[in-house]
């Protein structure tokens, strides 16, 4: 008799030939793990990607000890990831090879104190005992509870709902009056931080996270702390860089039954009986789709790159202000200097001052004093290679930043200094290649102005302008870090589930209304082809 998955496979390509198609726009996060979900589910799923591999901003870049990361660098939240290989029959740990890391971070500052975070808890305290003394100790542990406490109250009604409700989350919040303070309006995370911490060091350091979505701690709102409970619940290095994830996931739609074309541009979506019906590629061709899926910038809707019908699908305040960007270093190199031994996976060098380095970026300006993230990609397991490694290092910058002379020197300059003053420098020193730019990102990503998460996090109300997966076109749905729940390489993934989960929702819902298709192909709900979704407030 055939086993059990060969029979699996007939009934879902028996499936796919009346299947409602769906074509993803974007092969990053988001995508990927739509792709994953849709095609598990016996949909007829074709992934579209300019670029010629997967991943999106989770690329990589050549160097002389091989492709080195150029975006994110680590894993956290890691249920979400499982959940998405779990739904297509298969375990996370079969396609890819993780490396927890104990140590969360190791932090620096110039005046030559460093202090180590850790996946546990109590070791965390510790540390912070003996770096801060025990008044920061106690501070750090009730900061922890609160953010904990944030992070379980909002998790429902924020990372795992479609899209956010004002209600929902005034109604987590009235049940827990301990987190008001840190959801009062006009509250900053760095005002926030400085009532709970004494020492300007731990002030510093935990309004990074603000970073972390796009945004400065000085314009975020203090609910952002909780971003900190991301990471202190796990952070997992993937063995031969972040870029091996996205791998992992084509593999798995693509056994799911999924189709890739990389190479392949979109440029118009074509609205056909009030919904999507297809969408027109660079070399003039189209592909009919019942169901598009949008990982890329919702910007790029709003500017009109792919049509007039898709213009409409995204209001301008789901897309404006614009969050943060980046420039970013990837690159091998030999390390040296007094700092080479003792650099992690995961490195944080503060400068002496965060207003010179958020001031600047507000203005539209290059940090005068940045903190510098670095990633020494090939210590993920505590060895310290012998030759060349490699390194990614980024550091704050506004978006649309506009090119200027002597830029990439300047960057440079900037980046080896501040290095050197922490006892770290690289043979040879990075190049013009190695550079991404604000600018390099806006080219890359249209419509993005350089931003590297979308809208921006900063006020009171900016969660609940980020778009949902279902947009004001029936059949075109957005994924991404540029939509809900919102940047970090989890909140794609869940923004990847969220556009699915509302795809097959609306089939149900059509398979269940009885209606007939239109003549043309166009479809108005049955078994196999989405209804028009209503315009509620999940549109």
């Amino acid at each position: 008799m055939p086993r059990k998955s060969t029979i699996a496979n007939m009934e879902r390509t028996e499936n796919r030939k009346t299947a409602a198609r769906v074509v993803v726009i974007g092969a990053g996060m988001g995508g990927l793990c739509a792709a994953v979900r849709l095609a598990a589910a016996g949909l007829d799923v074709t992934v579209i990607d300019a670029a010629n591999a997967p991943g999106g901003k989770m690329r990589t870049m050549p160097s002389a000890a091989g492709p080195v990361d150029a975006g994110p660098t680590v894993l956290t939240m890691r249920h979400v990831f499982d959940a998405v290989f779990e739904a297509a029959g298969t375990r996370l740990e079969d396609h890819i090879t993780l490396i927890a890391q104990p140590i969360l971070a190791r932090h620096w500052w110039p005046d030559g104190t460093t202090l180590d975070l850790h996946a546990d808890a109590d070791a965390s305290a510790d540390a912070i005992r003996a770096f801060a003394g025990p008044k920061a100790e106690r501070q750090f542990r009730r900061f922890n509870r609160a953010t904990a406490r944030a992070f379980a109250a909002f998790d429902v009604p924020m990372m795992q709902a479609p899209r956010v409700y004002l209600g929902a989350v005034a109604k987590a919040a009235l049940a827990r009056p301990l987190l008001w303070p840190m959801l009062r309006p006009g509250r900053t995370l760095a005002r926030d931080l400085a009532a709970r911490f004494t020492d300007p060091r731990l002030q510093q350091l935990f309004g990074r996270y603000a970073t972390y979505v796009g945004g400065s701690p000085y314009a975020s709102p203090a609910v952002l702390g909780l971003i900190w409970q991301a990471e202190a619940e796990g952070v997992w290095a993937v063995r031969g860089g972040m870029h091996k994830l996205a791998l992992a996931l084509e593999g798995v739609a693509r056994a799911q039954g999924a189709t890739f074309r990389y190479g392949t541009q979109a440029v118009r979506i074509i609205e056909q009986w009030g919904r999507v019906s297809s969408i027109v590629l660079g070399d003039g061709s189209s592909i009919t789709a019942d169901h598009i899926v949008f990982n890329g910038d919702p910007a790029a809707l709003f500017a009109g790159l792919l049509g007039g019908p898709a213009r409409r699908a995204v209001p301008q305040k789901a897309v404006t202000p614009r969050s943060l960007s980046a420039f970013v270093w990837s690159f091998a190199a030999r390390a040296s200097g007094p700092a080479k031994a003792d650099l992690i996976h995961h490195n944080v060098l503060f400068g002496s001052d965060p207003t010179r380095e958020f001031g600047p970026i507000a203005t539209g300006e290059i940090p005068q004093d940045p903190t510098l993230y670095i990633c020494a990609e090939d210590r993920a397991d505590g060895t310290i290679p012998q030759g060349p490694e490699r390194f990614e290092i980024i550091l704050n910058a506004p978006a649309n930043l506009a090119p200027t002379p002597g830029e990439f020197q300047a960057c440079q300059t900037l980046t080896v200094t501040q290095a050197a003053g922490f006892g770290l420098t690289f043979d040879p020193a990075p190049g013009v290649s190695a550079l991404t730019t604000p600018q390099g990102f806006a080219r890359m990503f249209p419509a993005s102005q350089g931003a590297i998460y979308g809208i921006s996090p900063h006020g009171t109300m900016a969660a609940f302008r980020r778009p949902g997966a279902r947009t004001a076109l029936p059949g075109l749905y957005l994924a991404g870090g540029g939509a809900h729940p919102g940047a970090g390489v989890p909140m794609a993934a869940r923004s990847g589930q969220h556009a699915a989960e509302a795809i097959l929702s609306d089939l149900a819902s059509a398979s269940r209304s009885g209606r007939t298709a239109m003549p043309g192909g166009m479809s108005t709900g049955s078994a196999t082809m989405a209804n028009a979704p209503s315009r509620s407030s999940d549109s």
